[in-house]
């Protein structure tokens, strides 16, 4: 109902006043403001600006032309190299929806979200070509078009599709006249994310989400204008934390890397002068125990964490070393990182392991946050800020999925009293930081990769040995998290540790697979119920 008051009198929005939010915006003005100014650097390949704004509007131009529209669905599976980047602009010019698939997974996993997603294109890397090549298999989709990625840096992998990354963005227009959303609650892109029983649940982002998580991971990390940022955090997860967006903000430079070793983050570091990167604690560890000849660098560096909490002393490592650790904490549902361990200053003067110990914490609510609380997940009343009462971690505000994609119940079940559940336990302290302390759903954080207890469990379970199962995390010092497999035996049957990790490898992507296995019984409750909390004390005392 239009209002009468004062200030509803011929105060409407127009397009002069109001324009909705979307990240397509930022490559625009990235690239009218410095077209010179270097976007993407990998290996020898060095875009502008400019050439990174003409290479998305051919890619937008092409797949137009091939028929793909607003509400359709183009997926990529890519390692961090600059057609991956120029995806997350390229796709959503043309309305439709960027589905980043994960590298990691089984061809079984593809399959089922090519087909969930109603996929209308594939972009493929040819380092994933055979693992995509099955998947393909699996599935009847003769009207799928298929994108084959030429990367001369990488040698193997045989084309899938009848046409090239390089062909088709040769099709386009570098003047494609694309248009903004014309709401800005359009979808932009699609994430799957592991859930705890069965396939896993399409997150749906919005173009007016992406665009003020990107900003607020400036302001929140404190990104000087031109930053070099180096890809250490896989661009298929949460879209790297909305970073490929970020980087357009701040006009910096994006040093792509495909493969995530030590070696080359050093050298990148020196050679390319890096300023910033992002990645799981995993990633802070390797290079906190790279040989010391590997090391060294003359300008500082700042290191974004998050998964399973860092150990205190990776992080102490890494600043001893010149890395300034911000530590955050987030879910695919809420487009990456949404709560940082905001640093203050008076915290400087502390001794290192309590400063590494403040840093551990998930921390408060990113700008781009609205709310953010702990409080009892069934009468969603605000626990104590005592630092001790648990609770459910609930989230609420613009940088919150639209919902799961094709899956009310799962949506209306993530939605509670207007506010997000995590699904994650914690507890608030008195200063207003918050601190996880169990996960309710029993995901595991595996190098910063979720993995579901349960599907670890159906794997055990096929195993014709096994009688009963349960995988609970293990904390390792370098993964973070590794699963950790409880069995019994079946009376007269033999498995050893190596036979059921090999079994699990077989059926599922290697890193999901149980790196511990303890044989005996399993503690129950009086109902037969698994006695999960007890065996998680016995996988730390391990």
């Amino acid at each position: 109902m239009t209002g009468t008051g004062i200030y509803e009198q011929h105060l409407g929005q127009t397009p002069a006043n109001h324009t909705p939010l979307s990240p397509l915006s930022f490559l625009e003005r990235a690239a009218a403001v410095y077209p010179e100014r270097t976007s993407v650097v990998y290996g020898a390949r060095r875009y502008s600006w400019a050439e990174t704004y003409a290479r998305c509007r051919r890619l937008a131009s092409a797949l137009a032309a091939h028929g793909i529209g607003k509400g359709d669905t183009v997926s990529i599976i890519a390692a961090n190299i600059p057609e991956m980047f120029e995806a997350h602009y390229g796709v959503p010019m043309t309305g439709a929806v960027l589905n980043t698939i994960n590298t990691r997974l089984d061809a079984a996993i593809i399959a089922f979200i090519l087909d969930h997603a109603e996929a209308r294109a594939l972009i493929v890397d040819p380092e994933f070509a055979d693992v995509v090549r099955d998947a393909l298999d699996r599935i009847a989709r003769p009207d799928l078009l298929v994108i084959d990625i030429v990367d001369d840096s990488f040698e193997g992998g045989a084309p899938l599709g009848a046409l090239t990354y390089d062909a088709l963005l040769a099709e386009g227009d570098p003047d494609h006249d694309w248009a903004l959303p014309g709401d800005e609650w359009d979808a932009i892109t699609l994430n799957y994310t592991s859930g705890t029983t069965g396939n896993p649940k399409g997150v749906v982002y919005h173009h007016r989400g992406a665009a003020l998580n990107a900003m607020s991971n400036i302001l929140t990390w404190g990104m000087p204008q031109h930053s070099v940022y180096l890809w250490t955090l896989p661009m298929f997860h949460c879209n790297g934390w909305c970073f490929p967006w970020t980087m357009a903000v701040n006009a910096g430079i994006s040093v792509c890397l495909r493969a995530v070793r030590d070696e080359p983050i050093f050298r990148a570091f020196r050679e390319q002068g890096v300023t910033h990167f992002c990645g799981a604690p995993i990633v802070l560890n390797m290079l906190a125990n790279a040989p010391d000849a590997m090391k060294g660098f003359d300008h500082p560096i700042k290191a974004m964490t998050a998964g399973a909490p860092p150990p205190a002393a990776v992080i102490e490592k890494m600043e001893a070393m010149g890395v300034e650790v911000t530590h955050v904490y987030g879910l695919t549902e809420t487009y990456g990182p949404a709560v940082v361990c905001a640093w203050k200053p008076e915290w400087d003067e502390r001794p290192a392991a309590e400063r590494s110990a403040l840093k551990v914490r998930q921390g408060v609510k990113y700008v781009a946050l609205s709310g953010l609380m702990v409080a009892d997940p069934e009468t969603l009343e605000p626990v104590p800020s005592d630092g001790e009462t648990m609770g459910e971690i609930f989230m609420r505000g613009n940088i919150v999925m639209k919902g799961y994609l094709k899956n009310p119940e799962a949506t209306d079940k993530a939605f509670r009293g207007g506010w997000f559940a995590s699904g994650d336990l914690g507890v608030m302290h008195p200063d207003g930081y918050i601190a996880l302390k169990d996960r309710s759903k029993d995901i595991i954080i595996s190098g910063g990769e979720n993995i579901s207890s349960v599907e670890v469990e159906d794997a055990l379970y096929g195993h014709p040995a096994v009688m009963e199962a349960a995988v609970v995390a293990r904390p390792d010092e370098k993964w973070g998290e590794t699963p950790c497999a409880f069995v019994e035996l079946k009376p007269g049957q033999t498995a050893t540790e190596a036979d059921l990790i090999a079994f699990c490898r077989d059926r599922m992507a290697r890193f999901k697979a149980p790196k511990t296995v303890v044989f005996g019984p399993l503690p129950k409750t009086s109902t037969g119920k698994i006695q999960k909390f007890m065996l998680r004390d016995r996988a730390r005392d391990l």
